[in-house]
């Protein structure tokens, strides 16, 4: 069973410190922590692959 990523457990990778845009236009999206791009967020590659939502999400320090 997978997991519905808009499901608000699920953490969304635009907030996540690891998450970048690469500069690839074939995979835009990628994540430091998994070390990988993608064509689409990485929370939706990580949840196929694995079933669960990303084990490595850490939110983003907050602008002060």
């Amino acid at each position: 069973m997978s997991r519905n990523p808009t499901d608000p457990a699920v953490p969304d990778c635009t907030r996540c410190a690891h998450y970048h845009i690469t500069y690839d236009p074939k995979f835009p999206y990628g994540c430091r922590a998994l070390n990988f791009k993608s064509k689409r967020k990485p929370q939706l590659d990580v949840i196929e692959a694995s079933l669960q939502p990303c084990m490595t999400f850490m939110p983003k320090p907050r602008r002060t």
